[in-house]
């Protein structure tokens, strides 16, 4: 679920203004995952553009205050969002944690890092979800150590149904800056991508992995 439309144009606009999503139909990406792809998503690259990083943080620290209310800490799924976990943090006035993909092999051998006690409540913030796989495990890593997440916010979701039900089995609350479909829509408004394109880029994100380029 986005925040609002309004904030999920500007967004978009913001994001393809300084190249975190890139969207080329015509030669298209492979991810790691080995799909191809027309879409290219990298949002850390906000953090070096102060007015967009200011307005992503202001942004999703608002909506956390108006949902749920001061969380008494704020969560960050490394890599990707630990820097703008840490913005949203520092705005909040709040401590900051972050959840790494798995247990580190030597010293404390922590999985979650920084300080947070038993019970306390946790807003995770992420950078992208995808299939929701890296950011539900940070998830389960956090209820392991009896810390209750109120939510997750992201700035940028693909919107597919596998997310979704994902989010839906685990009984967590996603809400999200902006989607795909505030994304095509703002290309198209801006020119940035024509109907033949906006075409392509849908049958892309219905059958992701099946997709092929023409």
């Amino acid at each position: 679920m986005i925040f609002n439309t309004d904030t999920a144009k500007k967004t978009a606009e913001v994001l393809l203004q300084v190249n975190a999503i890139k969207l080329n139909p015509n030669e298209p990406f492979t991810w790691a995952s080995g799909w191809k792809s027309p879409i290219y998503c990298d949002n850390r690259i906000v953090l070096s553009y102060p007015t967009i990083r200011n307005y992503i943080r202001e942004t999703m620290a608002n909506h956390i205050e108006k949902q749920y209310g001061k969380p008494d800490a704020i969560a960050g799924v490394a890599t990707g969002a630990i820097g703008i976990g840490i913005l949203v943090a520092e705005y909040l006035g709040l401590p900051f944690i972050y959840v790494r993909p798995d247990a580190k092999g030597h010293g404390r051998k922590n999985q979650i890092e920084g300080f947070i006690e038993k019970g306390k409540n946790v807003v995770v913030v992420e950078d992208l979800i995808s299939t929701g796989k890296s950011s539900l495990n940070a998830v389960k890593a956090l209820r392991d150590a009896n810390v209750n997440v109120k939510g997750m916010v992201a700035i940028f979701t693909y919107g597919f149904d596998v997310a979704t039900a994902n989010f839906k089995n685990e009984n967590v609350a996603l809400q999200t800056l902006s989607n795909y479909d505030s994304l095509l829509q703002q290309a198209l408004d801006t020119n940035y991508i024509n109907e033949r394109e906006l075409a392509t880029l849908s049958e892309w994100n219905a059958k992701p992995s099946e997709w092929n380029a023409i």
